[in-house]
């Protein structure tokens, strides 16, 4: 998604108040972002927050 809007990992994570390795870390699945970081994101994108994440029960 970041892709689409011609942004790095470096300009989204500035955005964003977080490190580069927080916006790898998501891109990769590895990291679940809190509710504020997912809220940030979605306006970033100008979506809903579940256009950007899918909910998985374990």
């Amino acid at each position: 998604m970041r892709g689409n809007y011609g942004l790095t990992q470096d300009e989204l994570a500035d955005q964003l108040d977080v490190s580069r390795q927080t916006i790898i870390s998501l891109e990769k699945e590895r990291y679940n972002p809190s509710i504020t970081l997912a809220f940030k994101l979605s306006r970033i994108f100008s979506c809903t927050i579940e256009d950007i994440f899918i909910y998985e029960e374990d």
